[in-house]
C-alpha cells in the first residue's frame, strides 16, 4: 500500500537518478546501504562513553547507534497507533526512514568520543572546523559507498533527517574563531540548499539555535530517541562500571537539592541500584520515553511542499524534565570526572601528535628530518597530494584521522612513535 506521507520530493535522490527495478522502497535502500558499509561497521570500536575495548559490556558507538534506531522505529510505531493522532494505515512516518537516520546519526564521530571531536574542531579552525554531524554529511554525499567517492547518492527524506544542524561554519564564527559545535562545513551548502528544495530560510531563523531547531520530523524522532539512549542507557554503563553508585548520587542530589524520595526520577534510579536491577528500570524508562510523545501539526515554509514539516514532535515535560535531570547527573558525576577526562586528554594528545605530523608531510608537503616518508596509505596519500590547496589536504588529513577506530588510532599511534612497537610485518590499513 502506498504511503502517502511522502512524495516524489521526499524520496528524490542527490544525483537525481531513481531506483530502477529495485523490489525495496527509497527508504530500505538507504538504510541498508548505510548498514553495509566499512563506515558503519567502524562503529563498533569507537568511544561511547567509556573507551571502547576495554570491557566487553560496555556501549559503543554501534550499539548506541542500533539502540537509537529501535527507539527511534518503535517511536514511529507508537505515533502511528495512537487514537488521537493524524496517521493511519497509507499515511505515516517511515520506520525505515527513521531508522536509517538513526543508524547514520553517529558516522561521522571520530574516535575517542566527544573529546576527539573537539581536538579535531581545533586543529581544524584555520581550515573550516570539524563536526560530528556535518562529517557525517559529507560520509553521505561523498566519501562512502563509491569507488568514486561520491557518496552514497542519499534521498531528500533521508539526508534532511541526519541534519540536526542547518548554519554554517562561518555564520557562527566571531572574533575570527571557530565556533564550539552545531555547524556543516561551508562547503556543504549546496547539500543544505538541495535537502530543502532550494528554499531560502526565513529572517526569523537565523543561524544557531534558532535555524538549528528546524527540524524535519524524521530528524526530531532520532533526536529524542538519542536523548532517551543517551540519558538511560548509558547511566546503565556508567553503574556497572563502578562509576555511578549510592553515594554519589545522594552527594549530588544533595547538592543541588534534587529529591530523592519514593516515586522521583533520581530515587526510583537508586533503588533500581540497590535492588541490582537497573535494566530492567532502564527498559521500562525507554518505554516511558517512547509513549510520552505525540504529534501537532505545524506551519512554516516548508509545510506546503512535505508532510516532513508539516508535524512536529511533542515531548510530555515532565519526561522530557526527567532525562535532562539523568543527562546533567551523567555527565557531571561520571562524565567530568578525572578517570574519564584523563583518558579524553590522552585520546586528545594522540590524536594532536598525529595531525602534526601528517600536517607537515602532506598538508604542507614538507619532508620529515629530510626524508619524503610514506605515512599513509598509497592511494590515501595520493589523493591528498593531488588536492591543489592547503585547505583540501587538511579536509581529507582530517577524514583520514576522523575515520580511524580508537583501536587503529593508538596502534598508528605506537607504530610512528613507540621505538619498542612494530615490525616490517605491520600493515598500517
Amino acid at each position: 500500500m502506498l504511503n502517502r506521507f511522502y512524495g516524489a520530493f521526499d524520496t528524490e535522490r542527490r544525483s537525481g537518478m531513481q531506483d530502477q527495478g529495485d523490489y525495496r522502497s527509497p527508504f530500505q535502500i538507504d538504510r541498508d546501504r548505510v548498514l553495509h558499509t566499512t563506515t558503519f561497521r567502524r562503529l563498533q570500536n569507537k568511544t561511547q562513553v567509556f573507551w571502547s575495548g576495554e570491557y566487553d559490556f560496555y556501549r559503543t558507538r554501534l550499539t548506541h547507534s542500533l539502540e537509537v534506531a529501535q527507539i527511534g522505529k518503535a517511536i514511529s510505531h507508537w505515533l502511528k497507533t495512537r487514537p488521537d493522532g493524524p496517521f493511519n494505515d497509507d499515511f505515516f512516518i517511515d520506520p525505515d526512514l527513521v531508522e536509517a537516520v538513526c543508524l547514520s546519526h553517529d558516522l561521522g564521530h571520530p574516535p575517542f568520543g566527544h573529546a576527539g571531536e573537539r581536538t579535531l574542531n581545533h586543529l581544524m579552525r584555520d581550515h573550516g572546523g570539524f563536526e560530528g554531524n556535518a562529517q557525517t554529511l559529507r560520509l553521505l554525499t561523498d566519501r562512502i559507498f563509491s569507488a568514486k567517492r561520491t557518496g552514497m547518492n542519499p534521498t531528500r527524506a533521508f539526508l534532511d533527517g541526519v541534519l540536526k544542524y542547518k548554519s554554517l561554519w562561518t555564520e557562527l564564527k566571531s572574533d575570527g574563531k571557530a565556533p564550539a559545535h552545531h555547524f556543516i562545513y561551508d562547503e556543504q551548502f549546496s547539500h543544505l540548499d538541495w535537502a530543502i528544495g532550494g528554499n531560502d530560510f526565513p529572517m526569523e531563523l537565523i543561524p544557531g539555535k534558532t535555524r538549528d531547531s528546524f527540524k524535519s520530523i524524521e530528524c526530531q524522532i532520532m533526536d529524542w530517541a538519542d536523548d532517551t539512549a543517551y540519558s538511560l542507557n548509558d547511566l546503565s554503563d556508567s553503574v556497572r562500571a563502578g562509576f555511578l553508585h549510592l553515594e554519589k548520587i545522594e552527594a549530588w542530589a544533595e547538592q543541588h537539592q534534587h529529591p530523592t524520595g519514593e516515586g522521583t526520577p533520581l530515587g526510583d534510579l537508586m533503588r533500581a541500584i540497590r535492588r541490582r536491577k537497573v535494566d530492567p528500570f532502564v527498559g521500562a524508562r525507554i518505554g516511558r520515553y517512547i509513549q510520552a510523545t505525540r504529534i501537532e501539526t505545524d506551519a512554516n515554509f516548508l509545510s506546503d511542499t512535505t508532510n516532513r514539516y508539516k508535524f512536529r514532535l511533542v515531548i510530555d515535560p515532565a519526561v522530557k524534565a526527567e532525562s535532562a535531570l539523568f543527562k546533567k547527573l551523567a555527565f557531571e558525576v561520571v562524565f567530568l570526572s578525572p578517570q574519564l577526562k584523563q583518558l579524553e586528554h590522552k585520546g586528545s594528545r594522540l590524536l594532536r601528535q598525529l595531525w602534526e605530523l601528517l600536517y607537515q608531510r602532506y598538508v604542507l608537503n614538507e619532508s620529515i628530518d629530510g626524508q619524503d616518508f610514506q605515512l599513509l596509505p598509497a592511494d590515501s596519500a595520493a589523493e591528498i597530494l593531488a588536492e591543489p590547496d592547503a585547505a583540501g589536504r587538511a579536509r581529507l588529513v582530517c577524514d583520514f584521522l576522523s575515520g580511524m577506530t580508537d583501536g587503529y588510532a593508538a596502534r598508528t599511534y605506537k607504530r610512528l612513535f613507540s621505538p619498542d612497537f612494530g615490525s616490517i610485518g605491520d600493515l598500517i590499513g
